[in-house]
């Protein structure tokens, strides 16, 4: 990427100026739309003007005076990235430049998923499973919604935050013991904090109710949770009561809770889990169109074949690789196969697992086909799924989008480019109902990433993940340069990111 500063352009007084211009770029603008080139002009953190370069005016000057020039020639310039899906709620606050979200062209993090969320939170104890995955206790000091925006706000990390509230946070804060269901009062009072973040600005409710402190939550406690979601414009995001043979089942759960509250449904990381799941793909995705008819229902999920989270009793089996990424009685096992590890100790699998605990594990239990058929789907959006806590994180966590740019599109074609960034972007932004993002538009807040489509690709694997993408050129952030690829693949000194409150009016549209 080659940049001038205070470029001299003559009659400068009659000309007009921005503070950013990024000159013969190919513009995918995140709608869908093929690409264009143009030049892009970013003023007071927005996207000023964009002039379409052709034949006719190739080479000419765009008339315009910059602060900083950049020659985006033979390189893509789309809507900064929204991860949709994150885990990222205390780490935007602890470590704010936020470099493995950064570094593959992540302007956006939703957090709060799969039930659980740094606010509202009043331990009592260490944070109960999953909610560890967050932190240590320590990271949870934000008893009220208020206070967390509060703390991002004062941290300004280096992209924007939008969040859910987690159903598993709302059910530690009111109840004495998770393996139950709420009472009324228990269930009024999570219903009165959800009302206090919705009121600043989170974006809905998430649940995780496959995981041992939700799964005893019935459907009637989700019920009346999401009650409160209607009135505000919010919507409901799921990770399903389960994702392996009952997942028609669970599915139908959500759709259920959705069409009482009347609110969109988004079934979080959807997948085809478990060698018994394998090749269900097809059966999954069209229970979610027959649902489409009648109520809005979306969708995301992450371009690879293996999950992550804690390691699960559930999940243990012979049937498929698990890997140990953190255990705290045993931390030296972390990096090695749960099967490594019991052959090691001389004990099945289950003794070694329980020995473990609480720990953290991959699990590598999706067929590529099934993988392919739902992240191409027109419902699907991206998201990492990351866990920036782990020691050893699954890879998605620095290499999800770009994977999706280089693997996907660029190797396997499984979509056309346009379609890639669309899944990423655009599409993203009417899902959670981010007001002004999402798109390369005149007028629109100025998060992008310029990057070469002919070298974009996710360099961190599964032994060594903690690695930036290659062919992420630059990232900005509500107009301001946040991060510059090459030989540097460094963050820059400025952090220009920004709590993002759900819009009033503005209610998750899922365009499919």
């Amino acid at each position: 990427m080659s940049t001038e500063s205070n470029t001299p352009l003559s009659n400068a007084a009659a000309t007009p100026s921005c503070d950013t211009l990024i000159r013969n770029v190919s513009v995918i603008d995140g709608s869908g739309e093929p690409a264009f080139v143009a030049d892009v002009a970013l003023a007071g953190g927005r996207i000023l003007h964009i002039e379409p370069r052709s034949d006719a005016n190739a080479g000419k000057s765009s008339g315009w005076q910059a602060a900083q020039v950049i020659d985006g020639s033979g390189k893509v310039l789309s809507p900064g990235f929204i991860d949709v899906h994150t885990h990222d709620d205390t780490n935007v606050i602890r470590t704010p430049s936020m470099v493995p979200k950064l570094s593959q062209g992540v302007t956006t993090v939703i957090v709060g998923n799969c039930g659980i969320s740094a606010a509202p939170v009043s331990l009592k104890a260490e944070p109960p499973d999953p909610m560890n995955l967050l932190g240590e206790a320590s990271a949870f000091s934000y008893p009220t919604f208020a206070s967390y925006v509060d703390a991002v706000t004062q941290a300004q990390p280096s992209i924007n935050v939008a969040a859910l509230i987690g159903h598993t946070a709302l059910r530690s804060n009111q109840m004495d013991r998770l393996d139950r269901a709420a009472t009324e009062t228990e269930i009024a009072a999570m219903c009165e904090q959800l009302r206090e973040a919705l009121a600043h600005g989170a974006l809905g409710l998430s649940t995780g109710l496959a995981y041992g402190n939700a799964i005893n939550a019935p459907t009637v406690e989700v019920l009346a949770l999401a009650e409160p979601l209607a009135e505000a414009g919010a919507i409901y995001a799921t990770h399903l009561r389960s994702e392996f043979a009952d997942i028609l089942e669970a599915m139908d759960e959500a759709f259920r809770i959705g069409k009482h509250a009347r609110v969109p449904v988004v079934i979080s990381h959807l997948k085809c889990a478990g060698v018994e799941n394998w090749g269900r793909s097809a059966e999954v995705l069209e229970a979610l169109e027959q649902a489409q008819r009648y109520q809005p229902v979306g969708c995301d999920c992450y371009p690879y074949t293996a999950s992550s989270s804690t390691l699960d009793l559930k999940q243990v089996t012979d049937t498929i690789d698990i890997m140990v990424t953190w255990s705290e009685p045993e931390p030296a096992m972390g990096g090695k196969l749960l099967a490594e590890i019991a052959a090691e100790w001389q004990v099945d699998l289950m003794a070694a697992a329980r020995r473990l605990q609480p720990a953290g594990a991959v699990y590598h239990c999706m067929q590529d086909d099934d993988v392919n058929r739902i992240l191409s789907h027109p419902a699907s959006v991206v998201g990492s799924d990351g866990l920036p806590n782990d020691p050893l994180p699954h890879p998605r966590l620095w290499g999800a989008f770009p994977r999706v740019l280089g693997y996907y599109s660029r190797e396997q074609k499984l979509f056309p480019l346009s379609v890639a960034i669309r899944k990423m972007t655009g599409l993203s932004a009417e899902r959670f109902g981010l007001a002004e993002r999402g798109l390369v538009r005149e007028g629109y807040w100025a998060d992008l990433v310029l990057f070469d489509p002919e070298t974009v690709r996710d360099a961190a694997t599964f032994s060594d993940p903690m690695q930036p993408a290659e062919g992420i050129e630059a990232v900005w952030v509500n107009g301001v340069l946040s991060y510059l690829g090459g030989a540097q693949k460094a963050p820059t000194e400025s952090r220009a990111g920004r709590f993002l409150a759900r819009q009033a009016g503005v209610s998750g549209v899922l365009a499919s």
